[in-house]
């Protein structure tokens, strides 16, 4: 289909079917391509400095690494990238994206993450986008997996392979939000396993989920692809909770 017929044809869509913000739906203007409104994209940015290597709010006159929250811990990823801060408007979405009505919302989501981090992403070169799987029960029971959903959008913006089978959730563990920071490293140690392919070894990978709370669950994702031969293991989230276990 030539270009100035798309064009006519999405603006006749337009008139039948007005573009709604994924978010809360209110109407948007005809021929928008955003698929949030100004003031949602605004509520879920955080535009804060974060900490390279943790991704919470950066101290103010703080160097780079003297972060309180990271400094005296040793994590098997290489740093984090994230969307916003996990309170208020973006808590309300990652919930929402838990259940497959919200399916819409990570997409677009995920389409704003790789708009607002697409050049810092990019400049990682990474070789291939996995996400955090879902034990396959839990899956069947929500009917979908929010980190996948965002993967996919962050793996197409970035022209690059999203490989959801080469981690998976060998063990189907507690919901980390349900227990105390204490129990979270203990709750997901051995939860994964890295499928055996030829190009892991030596790759560069970037690890997605929707949520790093404790950052307990990233973090025993990489230490397993590392196991494995990973070289390079960066970690992008829509949001980052503030401290960690």
């Amino acid at each position: 289909m030539h270009a100035p017929v798309r064009r006519w044809f999405g603006s006749g869509l337009d008139l039948v079917y007005p573009p709604v913000c994924a978010y809360c739906q209110d109407a948007m203007e005809p021929g928008s391509l955003a698929s949030l409104c100004p003031a949602c994209r605004a509520a879920v940015v955080e535009t804060r400095p974060a900490c390279p290597r943790c991704g919470v709010l950066a101290r103010a006159g703080g160097q780079q690494h003297d972060c309180p929250s990271c400094n005296h811990r040793r994590f098997h990823f290489d740093g984090v990238w994230r969307l916003g801060i996990y309170h208020s408007a973006l808590r309300s979405a990652v919930m929402r994206m838990k259940r497959p009505a919200g399916h819409p919302l990570a997409v677009a989501l995920g389409d704003l993450l790789a708009e607002l981090a697409g050049s810092r992403l990019a400049a990682l070169q990474v070789d291939v986008v996995v996400p955090v799987p879902m034990h396959w029960t839990r899956k069947v029971w929500r009917g979908t997996n929010s980190a996948e959903a965002i993967a996919r959008r962050l793996a197409g913006h970035l022209r690059l392979p999203m490989r959801p089978g080469l981690l998976q959730r060998c063990r189907r563990t507690a919901p980390q939000a349900s227990l105390p920071r204490s129990r979270r490293r203990a709750n997901v140690r051995g939860a994964f396993r890295a499928r055996k392919h030829a190009d892991l070894p030596g790759a560069r990978i970037l690890l997605v989920d929707d949520i790093m709370t404790s950052g307990a669950t990233v973090n025993e994702a990489a230490k397993t692809l590392r196991k494995c031969g990973a070289r390079f293991v960066g970690v992008a989230v829509l949001a980052r909770a503030e401290g960690l276990d």
